[in-house]
Order: structure tokens, then sequence, then C-alpha cells
């Protein structure tokens, strides 16, 4: 009778192990019933098997075991990297849904901010004294505050179910990963002791041992797949910006050699020398950097840059710590910025600080407004091609004046024409009649 490794369980097969029917040695393996067989079995009962000596079946499957073993090792390293890198995005969707909520706030604080002033303006262009005319404006701005603090109700609530949905995903991924990461250790376990075996052991329950590793193999091992929370971004821009927005002009003494200023002092352009130009304090020396001529001190301010002929750009706010005389060296002064870069029709931003990735929808953007509240403490960028909010900074504490900033990027090698241009202001505040 023949010795089928695996009737003995987990028991040691010696390897002068005799066949129990005929007293022979079991020289022999049928790999169609994994049996151990004498020569005298395999006339008998397995005739047209596919038989092999002991030695060369078991220096098969113990090659196949090891290409199984260095498999298994790597995918339990990718695991258990997944594994990290599934945990670390909890606690990143947590801070990001953190930093959503305040920039949702914010957002609605600005507009209602600027609804008043927009009021404001209307009754100062127009004299507006009649107390019937004042008492209606006050009765609309107490509807549109209404009208906000629903839109951001609403807003928040679809950005609190978006980030409970995608914590559910990660946990749950989580402990996907954790089961898959145990039973890649109980194989990776079982196939490394299989290498070392002896022969006969080796044999033992063989097939089984290759089928439930390659069952484990084949397993797909992927994150979590969660909802972007850019889609509770707040879309639409205040009408009040057109009147807010400022004839930015660039300040020669500040730009780097590398840039080169338009004659009227609204574009800037890359240069692929450096020129030769006069020394500055406040001349940018190590990025291709120009300030705005404008230092702001108190208000709310607002100008748009066209971005569409530049594939790597920043823009944003530049303070100076100590003074507000300009004369600060560059590399002194506080920044809020934002970056975006392209290559081909997928962009990519970045703000600072912290340095963290933004994730907007929307199709290409040519043009970004830029707004100031010095009261407030509050730096937004606006897409204004998609005509919605980018990301905000909000209860900053100025010190010095603030400048507006612009950065285009020097190639590592060969040219580039890139360039930023600062828009015209839409309209004149003394020619807007603003309707609420």
């Amino acid at each position: 009778m023949a010795a089928r490794p695996g009737s003995q369980g987990r028991r040691q097969v010696p390897e002068d192990t005799r066949c129990e029917a005929h007293r022979e040695p079991l020289r022999l393996f049928c790999d169609d019933d994994q049996t151990l067989l004498c020569g005298r079995c395999r006339a008998q009962q397995h005739d047209g098997h596919a038989v092999y000596g002991v030695q060369e079946a078991a220096g098969g499957y113990r090659r196949l075991f090891q290409e199984l073993l260095n498999a298994s090792r790597e995918k339990l390293g990718v695991a258990e990297s997944m594994l990290a890198d599934e945990r670390d995005r909890m606690a990143t969707v947590q801070g990001e849904e953190q930093d959503f909520k305040e920039m949702i706030e914010s957002e609605y604080r600005i507009r209602f901010q600027l609804m008043v002033e927009e009021m404001n303006f209307q009754s100062l262009e127009g004299c507006v004294f009649n107390l019937n005319v004042r008492e209606n404006g006050l009765n609309q701005l107490m509807e549109f505050a209404t009208e906000l603090k629903e839109k951001s109700q609403e807003t928040l609530q679809r950005l609190n179910v978006l980030g409970k949905e995608n914590m559910n995903k990660l946990k749950e991924s989580e402990v996907r990963l954790s089961e898959q990461i145990c039973g890649l250790q109980r194989i990776t376990a079982e196939l490394e002791k299989k290498c070392g075996d002896y022969t006969l052991a080796l044999l033992q329950n063989a097939r089984c041992s290759v089928e439930r590793s390659e069952s484990l193999l084949r397993q797909c091992l992927e994150p979590a797949q969660i909802t972007d929370l850019s889609l509770c971004l707040v879309t639409g821009m205040s009408r009040m910006l057109n009147i807010l927005q400022r004839a930015v002009t660039l300040d020669p003494k500040t730009a780097h050699p590398c840039l080169v200023l338009s004659e009227d002092l609204r574009s800037v352009s890359l240069r692929n020398v450096q020129q030769d130009v006069p020394g500055s304090p406040g001349r940018f020396v190590f990025g291709a950097t120009v300030l705005g001529v404008e230092g702001f001190t108190s208000g709310r301010h607002y100008w748009e840059v066209d971005v569409e002929k530049a594939t790597k750009w920043q823009l944003g706010i530049s303070e100076d710590s100590a003074s507000s005389d300009g004369d600060l060296p560059a590399a002194s002064r506080d920044k809020f910025l934002l970056t975006g870069s392209v290559m081909g029709t997928d962009y990519t931003f970045w703000v600072f600080p912290p340095l963290k990735r933004v994730f907007l929808r929307g199709e290409q953007m040519h043009k970004v407004g830029v707004f100031l509240d010095r009261e407030y403490g509050q730096v937004a960028f606006y897409d204004v091609t998609n005509r919605s909010l980018i990301y905000n900074f909000s209860s900053l504490a100025f010190r010095g004046a603030v400048r507006p900033i612009f950065s285009l990027c020097i190639p590592s090698g060969g040219t580039s024409s890139d360039s930023l241009s600062i828009c015209f202001p839409h309209v004149s505040p003394c020619d807007v009649n603003v309707s609420p």
C-alpha cells in the first residue's frame, strides 16, 4: 500500500520509511495523487500517472516553494507598507477635513464681509440717506446672511458625510490589509520551513501548501478609494472683488536678474541668461521672483494674474517682517503662496505654509485671483476661469507692509518662455453701480 504524505497529518516522514504493503523503500512520488510509492505500488495502482523519483519531485517542489517564498516576502512587504500608508491617510484625512472646514467657514465670512462692504459702497455712491431705503438694505443684508448661513451649513454637512465615508473606507481597508498580512505571515513561515525540510518531509502536503500560497498571492492589495473633499469647495465669487481689484504693478528693484519686465510693469517673463542689473537690497537672487510696487498696510485688496503662458508659477503675498519700507532682504520676508504647475493638461497645486498639496476639480485654469484682507488676516486664492475657491489662509497676524509676489521657475536645462501678466481691473470703482 502506498504511503500518502498527507495521511500522517503533520508528523514527519522518516527518510527510511518503507511501503506498508510491500516493505520496500518509498523511492517514488506520484504527483497526481500526492503519494509516496515503492516500485510495486507504481506498477499495480499508478500506471499512467505522473510519477517521479523522490529526489526529483522534492527538487521541483523545493524550487517552486522558493519562488513562492520570494513572492510571499515581497507581497508581505508591500502589504505592510500599504497598511502603514492607510493609517497615515487616516490622520491626513482627519486633518484635511478640518482644513476644509476652516476654509469653508472662512470663505463664507469673506463673502458676508464683502456683501456688507458692497452695500456700504452702494450707499456712498448713491448718497442714500433715506431711512426706508436704508432699512430695506438692512433687510437685504439679513436675508443674505441667512442664505449664507444655510449654504455654509449645507456645505459643512456634505463635508462631514464625505469625511465619515472616507474614514469608514480606510478602516475597512485597514482590517482587510491586516487580515492579508496575517495570512501572508503564516504562509511565509510555512514556506520557509518547507524550503528547509529534508526530502520526504518536504513532499508532505506539498500541493496543499502550493495551493494555499497561490491563493493568498492572487489576492489583490488595494488601498481604499476615497472621495476627494474638494467636491465640497465653495463655488462662485463675490461681485465685490471687481470693485476691490487693484492695478498692481511690478517693482523692477526686486526682480531677479533672469526676469524681464514689460514697459508698463504689468508682465514678467523668464530670460535664459541673467541680465546685468544694478544691485538692490530687496532684489531676489535665488529664485525668479519679483514683488509688486504696492505695499498694503490696511484694507481689502484683490488682483488677478494670467497664468496661461506659464508651466510653473507662484503667486501670493510677501510680508516685510520688521518694517514696511520694502528694503528688507528678500529671504527675510514671510510669504503665503500658491504654486501651480502644468504638464500637458494635468495641473498640480501646492500652498505654503505649511507645504501641502491642493486637489482641484475643473478644466484648465487661465487666471488666478488673489484676495487680501488686512483687517481680518485673510488671504484667498481663486480660480477665476472656473469661478471657484482654490484655497484660503485665515487668522493671519500681519506686522509689516504686505506686497504681491510673483515667481516663475528657472529651468534646470534648456530654455523657457514662461510669463505672467497682471490683469487690468475689470471696472473702475467710480463707474460701477452694483446691485445686491
